[in-house]
């Protein structure tokens, strides 16, 4: 049984279209940066393509949003967002104050854009953020791999590309147990509140479920009516995760990196107010779905 993923032999890119993310190896190489730009988008537009393009159907909210664009043809996005906490925030970064920092909510290429282009992207982020009063960035990644039937969804990442762009890590956040879906994604949290609570978004969670194989919200409240029952969008919920296998597991917490952003005097100074640790190598043991 494969235990654990080298994130260097081989390790991979992740790319999108239509919801769906697919795997390339980082030495296929062959991103020119000439022929990209990186750029302040309309909300609506990374809207429209996050919403198209991630597995999640959502978009976060939103602080700044960027596109990748390859001529004037969006091939990218990136979002800078206020995350759910905000010790996500506060912790590595104590002196900044309200909206000098920010999490890298979503960064999403497209399959046409060659490996090796997370990089360049993260660099031009970190100039453009810092031109618009950021400080200091926030982004984690997901060590434990996912397989189903010998088939790496999802094969776990140290955050290589956060190391070679200089990122600080600082550790792993929060452990918790996670819900897995079929597909290898996780059904956060916040996720699991917009449809308990009926919450902008749930409408998309609900979506992605039913993609999933899971049966509708309207026929199954109808069915329950016809019995003379009620169901609530929560008793939905428990009893689409369990139609479409879904598990749940226990996550060490994804790794955290940090980048104070700016001139290169501010970079050397801010206070960070978590330790410094050494960068991971290696993934977690994976999960079999």
């Amino acid at each position: 049984m494969l235990e654990q993923l080298s994130l260097f032999d081989p390790a991979f890119c992740q790319r999108w279209r239509g919801g769906n993310h697919t795997w390339r190896p980082v030495r296929e190489g062959g991103f020119d940066q000439r022929r990209y730009r990186l750029a302040p988008v309309p909300e609506a537009a990374a809207r429209r393509f996050v919403a198209e393009h991630h597995y999640s159907k959502s978009f976060p909210a939103a602080r700044m949003s960027f596109g990748l664009l390859e001529g004037d043809h969006l091939v990218g996005a990136v979002v800078l967002g206020v995350p759910m906490h905000p010790a996500v925030l506060t912790k590595p970064f104590p002196t900044l104050g309200p909206g000098r920092a920010a999490e890298i909510s979503r960064l999403v290429l497209l399959d046409e854009v060659p490996s090796n282009a997370e990089s360049w992207v993260l660099g031009q982020l970190f100039r453009l953020a810092a031109e618009q009063g950021i400080r200091g960035l926030v982004a984690f990644s997901d060590p434990m791999p996912r397989i189903l039937g010998g088939a790496v969804l999802m094969p776990g990442h140290v955050g290589h590309v956060y190391r070679v762009t200089r990122g600080k890590y600082l550790g792993r956040g929060t452990a918790r147990t996670v819900t897995i879906l079929p597909n290898g994604t996780v059904l956060t949290a916040r996720a699991v509140q917009k449809v308990r609570a009926g919450e902008r978004g749930a409408a998309g969670v609900r979506a992605r479920l039913m993609a999933l194989g899971a049966r509708p919200l309207p026929e199954m409240v109808a069915e329950y009516a016809r019995a003379g029952a009620d169901l609530t969008p929560g008793e939905w919920l428990e009893l689409a995760l369990a139609q479409i296998g879904a598990r749940r597991v226990r996550h060490r917490g994804c790794h955290r990196f940090v980048w104070p952003v700016g001139d290169k005097g501010w970079r050397r100074r801010c206070p960070i107010g978590l330790v410094e640790l050494p960068y991971p190598l290696a993934t977690d043991p994976a999960v079999t779905l």
